[in-house]
């Protein structure tokens, strides 16, 4: 067998009030809901032991890492992209226009926040940052929606255009390791069952 000993689970944090109403959050900080909570503590029961769990520094995703580690390392080339004066606004009441520039321009960023070019650097050299590691260790990242995105296409090999053609719930785990030809993705987008 080509592949290594350790695998990459990058798991998207539990639900919050903002996740629930349908309203973008980007950087901002809202806690996990209860629902959130059970997402949270079922996800972390799939994945079992690790040896490290590395997380995005703001509140939602800390209280999944938490699920996983009392003490996570907290690395923010893993938080939410900022989407400016979009966060906080309900999806549907986000332009058109708005929409059609981030699916169309890597480097477009809204007034106050970050491009999915910006996003897209600072996880893919995460992701390289890891690359040994996952060689020899099970390793779980709690993020976000796009960071993970993200990091799905550096193991595709592909760029972030694949963002807006695929869905990622919360609370979900994808699994990538690195073989002799470098990642691969081994499943997106599981989820665990709630009792």
């Amino acid at each position: 067998m080509w592949f290594t000993e350790g695998v990459l689970y990058l798991v998207r944090h539990g639900r919050t009030s903002h996740n629930k109403e349908g309203r973008l959050q980007g950087r901002l900080d809202p806690d996990l809901d209860e629902i959130g909570h059970r997402q949270a503590a079922a996800i972390a029961e799939v994945v079992g032991d690790v040896d490290a769990v590395i997380s995005s520094s703001l509140q939602r995703a800390r209280q999944t890492a938490a699920y996983f580690s009392d003490d996570p390392v907290i690395d923010d080339r893993w938080i939410e992209i900022a989407y400016g004066e979009y966060e906080g606004v309900p999806v549907g009441e986000v332009p058109p226009e708005v929409w059609q520039a981030w699916r169309t321009n890597a480097e477009f960023r809204t007034l106050g926040g970050e491009s999915f070019g910006d996003l897209d650097r600072r996880v893919r050299s995460a992701c390289v940052d890891l690359i040994e590691r996952i060689g020899d260790e099970d390793v779980v990242v709690v993020s976000h929606v796009s960071p993970i995105k993200a990091a799905v296409a550096w193991s595709l090999g592909v760029t972030m255009d694949i963002m807006f053609h695929c869905h990622l719930s919360q609370a979900s785990l994808c699994r990538i390791d690195v073989g002799r030809f470098g990642p691969l993705l081994h499943s997106f987008n599981e989820q665990a069952r709630l009792d």
